[in-house]
C-alpha cells in the first residue's frame, strides 16, 4: 500500500508543479493585427509567480479489508498535509513545463494513453509500473494563472487482493507575493 500512496502522492505534487509554458507572444501579436486573443489556446497557461497554498483533500479510499478508522487515519494524514505554502519565483515559472514534468515525473515505467494539457485544462490517463506494481493514473482539472484544481485518481492492486482506489482533490492557489 505504501508505493500505491507514495505513487498517489507523486501523481499530486505533478499535478500542482505548474502549468508550463504559455505563447503570450503570440497572442499580443494577434491583439496587435487586429484579431483576438483565444482562451483555448493549445499552449498551457502559465502560473503567477508568487506565494502559493496548496490543499489537498482525499476523496476517495476504497481497498478490500480495509476497516473504517484507517480510512478515517488516511483523511487526517491528507488533510494534515494540506495548507502547506510555497513561494514560486518568476524564474521558476519561465522554466515550468507540465507535459514534461509528466514525462520525467515517473521515468520510464509509464505509458500515457491520455495526455492533454493544454489552455486552462489538465486531461491525463496512463499507467506506471514500479517494482512490478501496475498502477493507473489520471489527473483532470483547470489550470489558470492563480489557482490550479485537479482530481487525481489512482487505482492499483490491494495488497489482500482485489483493486483499491484513490482520489484527491488537489488545489493550488496564489495568495499573493512570497513571504520573506
Amino acid at each position: 500500500m505504501k508505493k500505491f500512496v507514495t505513487v498517489a502522492v507523486l501523481s499530486a505534487s505533478l499535478a500542482v508543479a505548474g502549468c508550463g509554458k504559455s505563447d503570450s507572444s503570440a497572442d499580443a501579436g494577434a491583439e496587435k493585427a487586429g484579431g483576438t486573443s483565444t482562451a483555448s489556446s493549445s499552449a498551457p497557461v502559465k502560473r503567477e509567480a508568487g506565494n502559493w497554498k496548496t490543499d489537498i483533500k482525499l476523496v476517495k479510499f476504497d481497498m478490500p479489508g480495509v476497516p473504517d478508522n484507517m480510512k478515517d487515519q488516511m483523511a487526517k494524514q491528507f488533510a494534515a498535509a494540506s495548507g502547506t505554502e510555497q513561494c514560486v519565483t518568476q524564474a521558476q515559472v519561465d522554466q515550468e513545463n507540465a507535459a514534461d514534468a509528466l514525462s520525467k515525473g515517473f521515468g520510464e515505467g509509464c505509458t500515457w494513453a491520455k495526455k492533454e494539457i493544454g489552455g486552462s485544462t489538465i486531461d491525463v490517463a496512463g499507467t506506471c509500473t514500479s517494482n512490478g506494481q501496475k498502477v493507473e493514473l489520471a489527473m483532470n482539472g483547470t489550470m489558470a494563472a492563480k489557482k490550479t484544481d485537479v482530481l487525481v485518481t489512482s487505482k492499483g492492486p490491494a495488497p489482500a487482493g482485489g483493486q483499491m482506489e484513490m482520489q484527491m482533490q488537489v488545489t493550488s492557489t496564489n495568495v499573493g507575493p512570497c513571504k520573506a
